[in-house]
């Protein structure tokens, strides 16, 4: 598949809200477009939407088996409020148990390459695998949210997993995400409202001081970009071909 269809899509897109831009997207890949539901904000306002549309958007998670009481507390009202099927990926069992086994239950604290090795076995590999048939990756990313995250676009190209990323929401600010949320009553994780802006693994999250940024709280003993590779980009150059050319539904 030729990466060079971003800047089209971009283009289409660019006067669509993000309901009629996944309404769009649902139309074009159907299941071969897959949400990743982290259960934060925007996870839940994208969620909504597709939801509430009934769109035909193959819907994911990732459990990492570190998470927040809380937020398998919002998973379960997820599925009380929508009755939609979430597809669970956990990470296999012997990678887990090799790593705790032979480093502790909290070598991530330790260098940034244990959190890393920690990040890829319980995320990144299950990540693989909840992608596999996927050509359009729908994710929650907003460009207010870091200066990393400023410098991608609403579509771009994974190089590494040679598909396309489509952030619905990536120009909404922070206070229009809680805007959506409180005008719909869409459940959200308690600890929002605890001080917690976004909201990752139970032992790599704390809650954020007045006038840090959002993504402070995450891996908050290191001075890095605050990304676990999930979100990570090898490339994101635009794309040459119409969209028809990456999607035979078109």
């Amino acid at each position: 598949m030729n990466p060079t269809i971003i800047e089209q899509l971009n283009a289409e897109t660019e006067d669509l809200s993000a309901s009629e831009s996944l309404r769009w997207i649902a139309q074009l890949y159907g299941k071969e477009a897959s949400f990743s539901l982290g259960f934060g904000l925007e996870g839940m306002v994208i969620a909504d939407l597709i939801f509430t549309q009934d769109l035909d958007i193959r819907v994911f998670t990732l459990d990492t088996g570190r998470l927040f009481v809380e937020t398998y507390e919002l998973f379960n009202k997820v599925y009380a409020r929508y009755q939609k099927k979430i597809e669970v990926y956990f990470p296999e069992r012997d990678d887990v148990e090799n790593l705790v086994s032979s480093k502790g239950p909290f070598s991530f604290y330790e260098s940034i390459e244990n959190r890393k090795e920690c990040c890829g076995i319980r995320k990144l590999r299950p990540l693989e695998r909840a992608l596999k048939g996927t050509k359009i990756w729908i994710t929650g990313l907003r460009a207010s949210q870091s200066e990393f995250r400023s410098g991608l676009s609403r579509f771009y190209w994974d190089e590494k997993r040679q598909l396309i990323k489509f952030n619905p929401l990536f120009e909404w600010s922070r206070e229009e995400v809680w805007e959506y949320i409180r005008k719909n009553r869409v459940p959200y994780n308690a600890l929002h409202d605890r001080g917690y802006q976004s909201v990752g693994c139970a032992p790599c999250t704390r809650a954020t001081e007045a006038g840090e940024d959002e993504r402070a709280g995450r891996w908050w003993w290191e001075d890095s970009h605050k990304e676990c590779g999930l979100h990570e980009i090898e490339t994101s150059s635009p794309l040459k071909e119409k969209p028809k050319a990456l999607c035979q539904k078109c």
